[in-house]
């Protein structure tokens, strides 16, 4: 059985910073490609950031570039994603995904959700004055 877990969201401050983990197993982890997702009520499910485990290419949202950072632990088979300088935009349930038949991190970003093999149940991000 495949089993992502999430950890490490939770309430901050406008400006402030947090750190989400993905631990994976079940599954070969350097054959996967690795995602954190988000939804905001009344929003559809979007990639945030991606990297290919095993060739290290990773790819960011818009949003997210030049404040959030995906790095992945082959260690510890986990995916982080360090979020600065959040901003209430940034408020959202997070979400991360796992696929091992698709190779690319843009791949993983601009497939549907649906199409996406292995999902976590998520870890709650806040951010409010």
């Amino acid at each position: 059985e495949v089993r992502l877990v999430e950890s490490g969201g939770g309430s901050v401050q406008p400006g402030g910073s947090l750190t989400l983990s993905c631990v994976i197993s079940g599954f070969p982890f350097e054959k996967l490609t690795v995602g954190w997702f988000r939804q905001a009520p009344g929003k559809e499910r979007e990639a945030v950031a991606c990297i290919a485990i095993s060739g290290g290419e990773k790819w960011y949202s818009n949003s997210a570039r030049g404040r959030l950072t995906i790095s992945s632990d082959k260690t510890t088979n986990s995916v982080t994603l360090q979020m600065n300088n959040l901003d209430p935009d940034d408020t959202a349930g997070y979400y991360c995904a796992a696929d091992g038949h698709i190779d690319s991190a843009q791949g993983l970003a601009l497939v549907h959700p649906n199409w996406i093999s292995y999902w976590g149940l998520g870890t709650q991000v806040i951010v409010s004055s």
